[in-house]
């Protein structure tokens, strides 16, 4: 297998590694992470944007590795916080905070909302570089409410406080293949698999920056 049947995933998080992958079943790529390749460090999210962060990951992965490369950057956001944690999601209450940490202190701010007043979006932005130049980005997004309470062991992060009226279940409680079609990054992967398919057919010298809205 070349180096153009491999895609390197550029996130430490693996959770986030596992459903990118299940997305991928199928599109004929060896996916390497950062599991494969424990000398380098993690990428840092600084960025005050998720484009920026999903770009600036793939680009340095990209560079990193000489493989072209995917990254996610992904955020939680509640109307009734001002859109918060926003960009900060993966960082919300800091570093040593653990996703319980996390999703018990967006429940407090929320105590008092009510019904629609519990809005919230899953956002999700997914570049695709290589080496020299970032070659697309591409959005999903899914929207829903705080639960008032966590609910479901099938995900990770916010997902046991991001429920769903539509299925009456949070995406904690979906079975996987039916959360990868209707989540953000199931969205988002959709649009950067057939960017990857159109590139595979048009040969490796595809490229440039093309920038796909959700």
């Amino acid at each position: 297998m070349g180096p153009k049947n491999i895609i390197f995933i550029s996130t430490c998080n693996q959770g986030k590694l596992r459903e990118i992958k299940d997305l991928l079943q199928g599109e004929g790529y060896l996916i390497y992470s950062f599991t494969d390749f424990p000398h380098l460090s993690a990428i840092d999210e600084a960025a005050e944007t998720l484009e920026h962060n999903a770009q600036k990951k793939a680009l340095e992965g990209a560079q990193l590795t000489g493989y072209l490369t995917l990254a996610d950057d992904s955020s939680l956001e509640i109307e009734a916080l001002g859109g918060r944690p926003g960009v900060e999601s993966a960082r919300f209450l800091g570093a040593e905070a653990t996703e319980e940490d996390r999703n018990a202190k967006i429940l407090e701010l929320m105590s008092r909302c009510e019904g629609e007043e519990r809005k919230a979006r899953f956002r999700c932005v997914i570049a695709i570089a290589r080496p020299d130049a970032v070659l697309h980005v591409v959005k999903g997004e899914c929207q829903g409410l705080i639960a008032e309470r966590p609910r479901g062991t099938k995900g990770f992060g916010y997902d046991p406080i991001f429920y769903l009226p539509l299925y009456g279940k949070t995406l904690a409680e979906l079975e996987p293949a039916l959360k990868n079609q209707i989540s953000h990054r199931g969205m988002a992967m959709e649009r950067a698999k057939a960017f990857l398919r159109e590139m595979a057919e048009q040969g490796p010298h595809k490229g440039g920056t093309d920038c796909a809205a959700a």
